[in-house]
């Protein structure tokens, strides 16, 4: 099988480092409960809530994030018997893109560069798309597999995982 996965709150944690980033600058913790349904900057107070939107357009933002635990190992033993192939939408941050690259270096250098897709909107011919925003199984005919994510944890029109090894149950 070909399996594409996205980056973004799939192997990488940016909630966690939007929190850190928001501490850091307001001096208030936002060691919050996400709601289910509801994006993180949707907690925030009114008057500061685009400055997720400033977070992730730094340089540097997607270079240093957490990784969602369970996914290194579970991606190298899907590598195993699979084509995998991260899949992410580079385009719309651009300063993501180096910081996303070499992140995928740092954590998953097993992936080789010619299996690493950035993309806009993700038209992908691959099987399995394990990814955390329905927009991207819009048009896509393989399998998908929807990573959970507090935003979309009210959603429930498709075949969720909520850990790697939930992931490695049924790819594997």
């Amino acid at each position: 099988m070909r399996i594409a996965i996205d980056m973004d709150e799939v192997i990488a944690d940016p909630i966690s480092k939007f929190l850190e980033l928001y501490n850091r600058d307001f001096g208030v913790p936002l060691d919050l409960v996400l709601d289910p349904g509801k994006e993180v900057h949707q907690h925030v107070p009114a008057d500061v809530n685009r400055k997720w939107y400033d977070y992730i357009n730094e340089k540097g933002f997607f270079r240093n994030l957490p990784v969602i635990p369970g996914s290194i190992e579970a991606i190298q033993k899907l590598q195993e018997q699979h084509d995998v192939y991260i899949a992410t939408a580079a385009m719309e941050f651009r300063n993501s893109l180096e910081d996303k690259f070499d992140w995928l270096q740092d954590h998953f250098p097993f992936i080789p560069w010619t299996n690493i897709i950035f993309c806009g909107n993700k038209v992908l011919d691959v099987d399995v798309l394990i990814d955390d925003r329905i927009k991207n199984f819009a048009d896509f005919k393989g399998r998908p597999l929807l990573f959970s994510s507090p935003h979309n944890l009210l959603i429930t029109d498709y075949e969720r995982v909520d850990t790697w090894d939930q992931v490695l149950e049924k790819l594997l």
